[in-house]
């Protein structure tokens, strides 16, 4: 394992490890954000390893042999219930997940039987590792809940090894979207500024029964179209990329998406160039669902 450049401030005993803790704080970091998806990561931790590898076919369609082996040490930076350092933990040597949230006491639960993932509760700007220490970093679906998501990727992009490669999920901005989608989603993020300011009971009561008004409604509808035959027109439906989905991702979707007060979203020509700016090269794009995922080569 990689070891630490900096003495830990405390440490925590979870239920199956020693996970020592570092600066949470920062200049870059919404205290709020993260006490939201401490709370959000603890009620939707239970994922079974099936969930895990359904999820995962969509999100490392661009990782391969060549940008991962049994001989790479990887970051996971924003590791959350830690389901993608679970999913990756056979088929690298080690892995360093951190998170500055409580969601790390859900990772720990989640990989309790895996030996070479060592847990760390840390933010972006706190990373306590050496840089150029990682043959592979990733940090999925945590930039866009930042201040500053470039300097975010750039931080995160510093721990990479030259030659080595990062990967990322950020939010697409809709730009391939029709009206009806594009109509959707502002009335979808009108109502994410009212409900994600709510205490965090009636914030997670709402968006379950978001859920059930928003969410599903749409999706049966696109399940319908597929089953008659009209799959074109179902895959441009909003949120066609449900349709597989069990409404445990579906609740767990919804309180992620109308439960967080701070998100920004991208275009794919906006993400290639904060990847450049980070120091990237090679990069590619995967054109499948979700938007946008990436992954590049430090130079």
């Amino acid at each position: 394992m990689v070891s630490y450049n900096q003495r830990p401030i405390n440490y925590i005993l979870g239920n199956s490890r020693k996970i020592y803790v570092f600066a949470t704080n920062g200049d870059n970091i919404d205290k709020a954000v993260v006490e939201s998806f401490g709370e959000e990561w603890l009620r939707f931790q239970y994922f079974t390893d099936e969930m895990i590898d359904m999820w995962a076919q969509d999100y490392f369609d661009i990782v391969d042999e060549k940008v991962i082996s049994k001989e790479s040490y990887v970051l996971d930076i924003g590791c959350g219930t830690g389901r993608w350092s679970k999913y990756l933990s056979s088929k690298v040597k080690f892995i360093e997940a951190i998170d500055p949230s409580d969601s790390i006491a859900a990772a720990d639960n989640l990989l309790k039987n895996i030996d070479n993932v060592r847990l760390t509760k840390a933010g972006i700007e706190s990373i306590p590792f050496d840089d150029e220490s990682f043959d592979f970093v990733m940090c999925i679906g945590v930039l866009h809940h930042t201040p500053n998501p470039q300097k975010s990727m750039i931080d995160c992009v510093k721990k990479v090894k030259k030659g080595g490669h990062f990967y990322c999920y950020l939010y697409h901005n809709l730009e391939s979207k029709d009206r009806f989608s594009k109509g959707i989603f502002w009335m979808g993020e009108l109502i994410r500024k009212m409900v994600s300011g709510l205490p965090p009971k009636l914030k997670i009561l709402t968006c379950e029964v978001l859920a059930i008004i928003i969410y599903m409604p749409l999706i049966l509808a696109g399940r319908l179209l597929m089953k008659i035959g009209l799959k074109n027109l179902a895959l441009k439906m909003p949120l066609s990329a449900y349709y597989n989905k069990p409404f445990f991702t579906i609740r767990n979707d919804s309180l992620d998406k109308f439960g967080t007060r701070l998100e920004y979203r991208f275009s794919k020509n906006e993400i290639e160039q904060m990847m450049i700016n980070s120091g990237l090269e090679k990069i590619v794009i995967s054109n499948k669902i979700p938007y946008y995922h990436a992954v590049g080569k430090k130079v």
